[in-house]
């Protein structure tokens, strides 16, 4: 099935009882085994099915199975936020004593876990001096679990080359995980370039009305972990948590999601409620038509403060003049998704003069709203981190972030317009 298809079919028949055709919402904590073989089989990853809803949820699955197909993945796990797929992602595979590589490129809670949070916990954060694969791979060794990066730089709006660095993780043995978060699986799959693990923050565009957070890890399937045992002892040996279970032998291709499923989740519980989950498929159903319009209105926005007296700078892949334009085409076929940033011209003074202006433009930290958004990161998402950090992640004091809606185009570029004549 096409996208378009999977995204309201995926995951889900009619009930052959009620015959109902959209997805309940399964609002309860536990489930009954048919008896003590049944639960004991449950538990020992025998049997699939259902144990307790902060592990599993058949409201969750649907979501879960919708989005790792979209993704083109062996399976999915939802929890209750972008961070917490991102955390569980990580902590997966790595413990004290093990580093990741990062792109410098990061949404600003992302960059916060992991320059602050992880190394609490004894898991190195090594970030490229850029996103290019030969700069990442400078920083791999032994204890290397993973190379993480965002297929679109939130906010920097940067394009990685997903084939050339999950080449060269692949070369080292290590694990590739994008987030795929601003690009949705509308616009680019990453696992068909290589990417092991895709995260994304439902939150988002997936959701796309803000108004239910989410998370979710999808994993490719196609990582070899028997052949890398010694990196990845967690999947090759038993599982102490889990009473002694050997995830590679369990679950085969399936280990990944397996153990963060039933070790990270079960252990930490940050699940996704079944009623965040039901709201996340409505707005998954219209993915596909929200992100054309998304894209085109994104790129007349561009275009239209490119050519304006009070912009310096404008930052969308989208244009043909900006360094990632190529990535652009080669990966989402010239349609970096909705969001970009701009300069305004007499910096940060007059880049908050423009944000208090605008009206149509809800101001806020959100991105994928079927509303237009807009972020002064300086002041907020990336406010906790020093001016020398925030250049590093792509912030400048004047940027200001836009998520462009669904909107009448005209209605948007009036609001900018109007903002603009505040300067």
């Amino acid at each position: 099935m096409k996208d378009e298809t999977i995204a309201i079919h995926t995951g889900y028949t009619t009930d052959p009882t009620t015959k109902a055709v959209t997805a309940p919402i399964f609002q309860t904590v536990a489930y009954e085994f048919d008896d003590a073989q049944h639960g004991a089989d449950l538990f020992n990853l025998a049997v699939p099915g259902n144990i307790y809803s902060r592990i599993m949820n058949p409201t969750c699955d649907v979501l879960e199975q919708r989005v790792a197909a979209l993704e083109q993945g062996i399976g999915a796990l939802a929890v209750s936020a972008g961070s917490a797929a991102v955390n569980y992602a990580i902590l997966n595979i790595a413990s004290a004593g093990d580093n990741i590589v990062s792109v410098p490129q990061l949404y600003g809670g992302t960059y916060t876990l992991f320059a602050h949070m992880l190394p609490k916990q004894g898991i190195e954060v090594r970030f490229a001096e850029s996103d290019k694969a030969e700069d990442l791979e400078k920083l791999i060794d032994a204890k290397t679990k993973a190379i993480f990066m965002e297929t679109i730089g939130n906010p920097a709006g940067n394009i990685v080359d997903l084939e050339s660095v999950s080449a060269m993780a692949k070369s080292h043995g290590v694990v590739c995980i994008a987030d795929n978060t601003v690009a949705t699986p509308v616009l680019t799959k990453p696992a068909t370039y290589g990417v092991d693990i895709i995260v994304h923050s439902l939150t988002k565009y997936i959701g796309g009305h803000g108004t239910t957070l989410g998370g979710l890890i999808v994993d490719s399937g196609k990582f070899p972990w028997t052949n890398h045992q010694d990196r990845y002892r967690d999947l090759n040996s038993p599982e102490e948590s889990y009473h002694g279970v050997v995830y590679t032998e369990a679950l085969g291709e399936a280990a990944y999601i397996g153990r963060a499923r039933t070790v990270p989740l079960r252990n930490t519980g940050s699940a996704l409620s079944p009623f965040n989950a039901f709201q996340l498929l409505q707005g998954l159903e219209t993915l596909p038509l929200r992100m054309e319009r998304h894209c085109d209105n994104a790129l007349g926005v561009a275009k239209h403060l490119s050519d304006h007296a009070k912009v310096d700078w404008v930052s969308y892949a989208g244009l043909e003049n900006h360094e990632h334009h190529e990535l652009a085409k080669k990966y989402m076929g010239g349609n970096p998704s909705g969001i970009l940033t701009f300069g305004v011209t007499g910096g940060y003074d007059n880049g908050v003069k423009f944000y208090d202006a605008l009206k149509l433009f809800k101001r806020l930290v959100n991105i994928g709203d079927a509303k237009s958004l807009a972020c002064h990161p300086a002041s907020t998402t990336h406010r906790q981190l020093t001016e020398e950090e925030q250049t590093k992640v792509g912030v400048k004091p004047e940027t200001i972030r836009l998520s462009v809606g669904i909107e009448h185009l005209e209605d948007i570029i009036e609001d900018l317009d109007q903002a603009l004549s505040a300067v």
